[in-house]
């Protein structure tokens, strides 16, 4: 059987053997026939006992090698709780934390994996469409007889076209660095009003095209945080306001701080967001019933990641008197 192939179990044998065999001899030259007798069955009781436990002891770790070599090929699940506390406890105690920590390395790899992978679809299908226009402009750009008026319409388009796909490379290096922990996240006094006026500078052209108007109402508040992060999530949050309010519309962002917080609020007159939509609204890559042409469904979620990672909180929901809002919480202390 395996136990006695164990070359210390031989050597125990061995080494017993002859210890039995000189208490014998010993017991025999003391006391005679009767002293050789008990002392040699004394020795062979306490090899008994001896070989007992070790048996028992060796079929116990037999047993959890078994039940680890099972799990390391996902055919069993490891049950530690029928190994009693004595002699196989520490070891019990130390492979439960070594399986605790590797089955949560397991499970972050699947969910890292799946999280690739949906991603890359995600990416490639965002990548297709204006690719596959870009392609149709430049075959539309080689016709000699073209007019110069078309020519600059279609220059013009494939301007925008490779901007949106710019936006969305630098959006996406932007959350890769911040799922990877490698952007360091200043902790340094913000004021919102010049937080407030960073994000809305590149949006005064296009909401003035729009005819929308912005209404700021915001003091001396502050918060510690990273002042060009917080600026980049605010300013996502602002596109998509302007995004999905009419022309003639108006956004609103509102400042507030308490001795917990400082929270922003930025609310528009659109139509709102649909109830099916909100839960699903800061999801990578989610794209909304009322989503623009120009959506790639990566804004908000950006956004969310930014403030999040500040200590903060980002959530929407819809005005009663319509429209949607956005509010912003960065606390003070850590929660």
């Amino acid at each position: 059987m395996g136990y006695f192939r164990n070359p210390e179990i031989r050597r125990e044998a061995v080494i017993f053997a002859v210890l039995s065999l000189a208490a014998a001899g010993l017991g025999f030259w003391l006391f005679g026939g009767l002293g050789c007798g008990i002392l040699a069955g004394l020795s062979a009781i306490f090899c008994a006992v001896h070989f007992l436990s070790s048996y028992l002891r060796y079929r116990n770790i037999c047993r959890l090698s078994a039940q680890l070599n099972a799990l390391l090929h996902h055919q069993d699940c490891l049950q530690l709780a029928q190994y009693r506390e004595g002699e196989l406890s520490v070891l019990r105690t130390e492979v439960e934390k070594l399986l605790q920590r590797l089955q949560y390395t397991t499970d972050q790899l699947q969910k890292d994996k799946a999280l690739l992978s949906d991603s890359m679809a995600d990416i490639s299908h965002q990548l297709r469409t204006p690719l596959t226009s870009i392609n149709l402009i430049t075959a539309m750009l080689v016709p000699e007889d073209l007019s110069q008026q078309r020519k600059m319409e279609l220059l013009q388009e494939l301007k925008h076209l490779l901007s949106r796909i710019d936006w969305l490379v630098e959006a996406l290096l932007k959350l890769s660095r911040i799922d990877a922990g490698a952007v360091n996240f200043r902790r340094e006094p913000v004021s919102v009003k010049a937080l407030v006026e960073t994000a809305c500078a590149p949006l005064s052209v296009p909401m003035e095209v729009r005819g929308q108007s912005l209404r700021l109402l915001v003091g001396d508040e502050q918060f510690l945080g990273d002042a060009a992060w917080s600026a980049e999530a605010l300013g996502n949050i602002l596109k998509n306001c302007m995004e999905h309010t009419p022309e003639g519309g108006q956004i609103t962002v509102t400042a507030s701080q308490t001795a917990l917080y400082t929270e922003l609020c930025v609310a528009d007159t659109g139509s709102g967001i649909p109830p099916e939509d909100l839960p699903h609204l800061f999801e990578r890559f989610y794209k909304g019933k009322n989503a623009t042409a120009d959506s790639f469904g990566i804004g908000l979620a950006l956004a969310q990641r930014i403030v999040s990672a500040q200590n903060g909180t980002l959530r929407a929901e819809n005005r009663p008197q319509g429209g949607a809002a956005f509010f912003l919480r960065f606390y003070h202390t850590t929660v």
